[in-house]
């Protein structure tokens, strides 16, 4: 299985979107995934207030587990992801991303009434872990 449908995988089953996109990297790095989901656990839903799309958070913490120690290649990473997210999906703030404030109790009626957390969410962790693959391969 790739990262992508591991990630998607991993969103699928309840895990949140944070949780999905770093999950698939941390191994890599000497993390375990138990320790990853544990990080990940307060970023998913723009951490719980609709802000930086959780799937974003989740890439820039394996961003950060594999550049860390180098502030400046953080940084530059770190803005280059957005950059690219952004430009692939038209923002990285989860409430523009999802049309509607998921931390609020009608926002996430809204979310569920349209399967945004089924058919929309799943494609911004493919499009994290994408990028996130890209910047690494460089």
């Amino acid at each position: 299985m790739n990262r992508i449908d591991e990630a998607c995988n991993l969103f699928e089953n309840g895990y949140v979107c944070s949780q999905a996109v770093f999950g698939v990297f941390c191994e890599e790095f000497g993390l375990s995934k138990n320790d990853a989901f544990k990080i990940g656990a307060c970023f998913g839903s723009g951490m719980r207030q609709a802000e930086v799309c959780g799937a974003c958070t989740g890439a820039l913490m394996a961003i950060g587990l594999k550049y860390g120690e180098d502030k400046e290649t953080c940084n530059r990473l770190s803005n280059r992801f957005f950059e690219e997210f952004a430009k692939e999906n038209g923002s990285f703030i989860c409430r523009n991303l999802l049309e509607c404030d998921i931390s609020t109790p009608e926002g996430v009626k809204y979310a569920l009434d349209n399967n945004l957390f089924k058919e929309f969410c799943p494609k911004m962790v493919a499009s994290a872990v994408k990028i996130t693959e890209e910047i690494f391969e460089e």
